[in-house]
């Protein structure tokens, strides 16, 4: 297996390890949270992702960020947390 570093873009000032976790063999019956950053363009990319899930049989539940300038907020990040198995989050640039 090859080692990977990730850059956590948050501003830790520390670093800290975390075990990547398992991707799901099949994305068949399960919750995929769609996460709109707010930036422009962003729910169109989302738009075509959500196609494609629905027809690999997943569920999709979508949320959006207030602003793209600050992480989302707590309970929105709870409310993913525990409505959803899998995460995508959309990028425009």
């Amino acid at each position: 297996m090859s080692t990977r570093t990730i850059l956590d873009p948050t501003g830790e000032r520390t670093l800290a390890e975390r075990a990547r976790l398992a991707r799901p063999a099949s994305l068949d019956g399960l919750t995929v949270g769609l996460l709109d950053i707010s930036k422009p363009r962003g729910d169109i990319f989302l738009n075509r992702i959500e196609q494609r899930l629905h027809e690999v049989g997943a569920n999709v539940k979508r949320y959006k960020k207030p602003t793209f300038a600050k992480p989302a907020p707590v309970d929105l990040r709870h409310e993913i947390a525990m409505e959803c198995q899998v995460v995508i989050e959309a990028l425009a640039d």
